[in-house]
């Protein structure tokens, strides 16, 4: 009797959905593990590179210095900041040409809305051209000039504040008796800040109100909340590398790196800066201002000091100690303790 020949099974080929699941899973916690990793070290290298920004700025400033024996002043006559005169000794200068510091920046059509790349954080997430009835304007900005601990400018006296800059004035190397290694240059600022302005105080009322806490401005501004409520700027401080007031292309130390400053307006909680006066708009009222240094690197804020050496401040630097770094003549010692 001849017996039926056993068929072979076919070789099993793929995955089972169970082998499937695991091999999915051990993907997955893979990809857990070495994501944050990942993100470390994307943070690191753009932190990195806002570093080398500072300092091409810090070189850049020396060299303007070096020709043209001065500083640039933070806001000119007709109002251009100082990164605007900065241009030409960052690799800026075709742009430079197209500008007529003779005529107001708002003269200057499209290249006021041009990117200069040196002046951009690559860690700012608001990096793109500000609209204005859906036109380029304006194009933000990063790093900001050192304008002093709390008093910008006095358009009657024209008395400056304490920083590496201030409005009408060119500083040379004589006028930072501190030395330039301890004076701050520039730090970082973030783009589209919300900020009060034109609050319109007396010099007198805001000399002994030096805040030294966020909740300082918070109070400073409801108190004149009846006048400052139409002068907030819901996102535009830091959005126009031309304009040279304080709240577009500065920084003040009033407040440590990084210090929020919350206030509720009309149902909406934001957090500010303060400009007790915009320079170049009223010829009695003082300018003021907590212009707070802010990053996008968590904890710190990155600054290059007028000798052109970059630092990394801790946000809970002594206050008093990152005021000393912003005046260029305050007699303070602070080697050693940043």
């Amino acid at each position: 009797m001849c017996s039926t020949p056993t068929r072979s099974r076919p070789a099993r080929k793929g995955f089972t959905l169970v082998e499937l699941l695991v091999v999915i899973t051990i993907i997955a916690t893979l990809i857990a593990l070495l994501l944050p990793a990942l993100q470390a070290v994307r943070g690191a290298a753009r932190s990195m590179s806002c570093r080398n920004n500072l300092r091409q700025f810090g070189i850049a400033m020396a060299n303007y210095e070096s020709s043209r024996r001065a500083y640039p002043v933070s806001y000119t006559k007709i109002g251009w900041s100082a990164q605007a005169q900065l241009l030409p000794y960052l690799e800026q200068g075709n742009l430079y040409e197209e500008f007529d510091l003779g005529k107001s920046y708002k003269e200057s059509g499209a290249m006021a809305s041009s990117r200069v790349p040196s002046y951009i954080c690559p860690s700012e997430d608001n990096d793109t051209v500000r609209l204005k009835n859906g036109e380029p304007i304006h194009y933000p900005i990063n790093y900001g000039v050192n304008l002093g601990v709390w008093f910008v400018f006095d358009p009657k006296t024209k008395a400056g504040g304490e920083g590496a800059f201030r409005p009408l004035k060119k500083l040379r190397h004589r006028n930072f008796s501190d030395g330039l290694s301890a004076t701050l240059c520039a730090a970082e600022v973030k783009a589209y800040t919300p900020y009060f302005r034109n609050a319109g105080l007396e010099r007198s009322d805001l000399e002994d109100k030096l805040p030294k806490r966020g909740a300082d401005i918070a109070a400073l501004t409801s108190g004149a909340q009846a006048k400052m409520g139409r002068d907030l700027m819901k996102n535009t401080g830091h959005t126009e590398w031309v304009d040279g007031r304080v709240h577009q292309i500065g920084f003040t130390t009033a407040l440590t790196p990084n210090t929020k400053v919350l206030v509720e307006h009309e149902g909406r909680e934001y957090d500010v800066d303060w400009t007790n006066q915009q320079e170049g708009k009223s010829d009695e009222t003082p300018t003021f201002a907590a212009v707070t240094a802010r990053s996008h690197h968590r904890g710190v804020v990155n600054v290059v000091m007028m000798d052109g050496a970059v630092h990394t401040i801790d946000n809970h630097i002594d206050l008093e100690v990152w005021r000393a770094l912003s005046t260029r003549a305050g007699r303070e010692e602070v080697s050693g303790k940043f």
